[in-house]
């Protein structure tokens, strides 16, 4: 049960109107943020045109603007746009969607100013619109409004897209453009031009599902790319025609042969399935998982054999895992298949000092503790493993974490009944003392 001291709506409604009321008040002062809020609540709850006029005055200010906005100011003000959107989206648009629609538009039209006198590479300022981006379609369609009319609002914006947070505007609204608002926007970029044209007239033959069209317009030079392959690749095969999907993607085959290309790989599988093609689709996944050691790969190949052939082929798996020349690869995939008693054979067979060195150590620590229980020697050689390496890179951190690690391995060498010349606990603390007898502060560690 929550405690009545825990701040949520329940117990908030326990302190009554008039007291959470006072609470607003002084927690608003001299915050302008929380004042637009409750001015902005209070509207809403008075009627949609006061709430309407509330919105518009915030968005002409914003607008009028012409501040540098700084990391400082960034945070307040994409929580100001976050508000308004709020308001537009919900109580307005539940009332009226042609007055929400006609402020969703003023709202996105703020975007490229506000972009423009800020440096956020972060993408804080840029998501609120991103996020308006969805509502465009259903206020449109809800508010019934002239599908050329949203055409000519959409080039104006699609005009001032200078740091791509309109990039998904034509497909968020492209149900509400319907043929005929799809035709005046191809006019518009056609007859006027427009930057980033080559994109949009890409969105629009994907809105009409002319893939002959798209095609026709994606650069021959992204299709020698795997992504670039895979992404218009995907569009034919969800189309049912895969003979073109594969045609594509053999334009990319040898970039994706050279570098690792999992989007075009996994494209190329599905699609040499749809054609019934199903030795090459295994032959791809086995190859995919030679290089990554991907389990997703190797249990899709196992399933797609005969019956009574995917333990040999398991077993082959597992050797080709075990000759693999990064152990901590070859481990993780054991424990997470999981093949634990292969795992502990492993640590303690294929070990190699040097090899198991690495900066991102988790996945030893994540092996370590999953084979703590059953097989604590592995656990323990794995513990010993990350203790060295926390006292050879020293720190504050780190020494707590070899505390930590020297414990467990305490803990688990009762456990342990043959050490396989291994050396005892006692054995291994000894040797870490003559290792760091001139590190006085790792000396004070194993000395506690």
């Amino acid at each position: 049960m929550a405690s009545k001291l825990t701040l949520n709506a329940k117990n908030l409604e326990a302190l009554g109107a008039e007291r959470l009321a006072e609470l607003l008040l002084e927690l608003s002062n001299g915050n302008g943020a929380a004042k637009r809020q409750l001015r902005l609540a209070l509207a809403a709850g008075s009627s949609v045109e006061e709430a309407a006029q509330e919105v518009r005055k915030r968005l002409a200010s914003i607008a009028r603007s012409g501040t540098f906005i700084d990391w400082r100011k960034r945070k307040t003000l994409a929580s100001d746009l976050q508000a308004q959107h709020r308001a537009i989206a919900g109580p307005i648009a539940a009332a009226d969607p042609a007055i929400a629609l006609d402020l969703l538009w003023r709202f996105l039209d703020l975007a490229d100013g506000v972009l423009a006198r800020s440096s956020d590479g972060s993408g804080t300022l840029a998501d609120p619109f991103r996020a308006a981006l969805a509502d465009l379609g259903p206020l449109a369609a809800a508010a019934r409004t002239d599908p050329l009319a949203i055409a000519d609002q959409l080039f104006e914006l699609l005009a001032a897209n200078d740091y791509g947070q309109f990039d998904g505007l034509l497909p968020a609204v492209a149900a509400a453009l319907g043929e005929p608002g799809l035709a005046r926007l191809e006019a518009l970029i056609l007859q006027q031009g427009l930057l980033d044209g080559q994109r949009v007239m890409l969105q629009i033959a994907e809105a009409r599902g002319d893939l002959d069209a798209y095609l026709a317009r994606v650069p021959a030079q992204q299709l020698q790319w795997p992504d670039g392959a895979a992404a218009v690749a995907d569009r034919f095969l969800a189309a049912g025609r895969a003979a073109e999907a594969l045609a594509i993607l053999d334009q990319a085959v040898q970039a994706a042969q050279a570098w690792q290309a999992p989007r075009w790989t996994e494209c190329r599988i599905a699609t040499l399935d749809a054609l019934g093609r199903t030795d090459e689709a295994q032959m791809l996944r086995w190859q995919a998982f030679e290089r990554s050691l991907s389990i997703p790969y190797l249990r899709a190949y196992l399933q797609g054999l005969p019956a009574f052939e995917d333990g040999d082929a398991e077993e082959q798996a597992f050797a080709l895992v075990e000759r693999h020349p990064n152990p901590i690869e070859a481990l993780t995939f054991l424990v997470a298949w999981p093949a634990l008693p292969r795992a502990s054979t492993y640590v303690l067979r294929h070990w190699d000092q040097d090899s198991w060195h690495g900066e991102d150590q988790a996945p030893l620590a994540a092996a370590a503790e999953r084979l703590s229980g059953p097989y604590p020697l592995a656990a323990t050689r794995l513990y010993r493993q990350l203790l060295v390496e926390a006292l050879w890179l020293g720190g504050a951190k780190r020494y707590r974490q070899a505390v930590s690690h020297l414990g467990t391995c305490r803990d688990l060498a009762g456990s342990i009944a043959d050490w396989q010349g291994l050396g005892d606990h006692g054995t291994f603390v000894a040797g870490l003392k003559e290792s760091f007898a001139m590190n006085w502060s790792v000396r004070a560690l194993l000395g506690d």
